[in-house]
């Protein structure tokens, strides 16, 4: 895939943003939340996940935990199971119940998610440096993301251009 543009779309129609190669993300484990022919179960959601969110799609018979994923891991969900998550957080009482619905990073969030989930539901639960402009990618020095997102100068070898020149 070297050298060769990617052509999916995220939700605003814009190219759809390369989300975690640690771990390796997408049905297809390259790192984005694409969909094909083969992707039945249209994983497009990129999301943060959480204990919570864990816990309740292991109850649904899906447990992430036996692959090795923890809170804080970067995934792309499958779009009924993440709007499965939303609605049932939407019908409990307790505000607990919220952090069940993983954020979304909407710049690597297929628009394939479109097809089951609401943009207006996918915006509200938007990663917050993501909230006001999609354009942005979370970036942290502490690996506040299990780890998953080093910044550009964290990945140049030395010698090679960084964002600090």
């Amino acid at each position: 895939m070297a050298g060769k543009a990617h052509k999916s779309l995220n939700v605003f129609q814009k190219p759809l943003g390369l989300f975690s190669k640690e771990p390796m993300t997408g049905f297809y484990r390259n790192g984005y939340c694409d969909v094909g022919p083969d992707d039945s179960g249209n994983h497009s959601v990129a999301a943060t996940l959480t204990g919570p969110f864990l816990d309740f799609s292991a109850s649904r018979g899906n447990n992430l935990r036996s692959i090795g994923l923890t809170a804080g891991c970067k995934w792309c969900l499958c779009a009924a199971r993440w709007k499965e998550a939303l609605d049932h957080a939407n019908q409990q009482s307790d505000q607990g119940s919220e952090s069940i619905v993983p954020k979304v990073h909407l710049h690597a969030t297929s628009e394939k998610a479109l097809d089951v989930v609401s943009m207006e539901d996918l915006k509200k639960h938007a990663a917050e440096p993501e909230a006001g402009n999609a354009s942005n990618v979370a970036q942290s020095r502490k690996g506040g993301m299990g780890g998953a997102i080093k910044e550009r100068t964290e990945l140049a070898n030395k010698g090679e251009m960084t964002g600090r020149e």
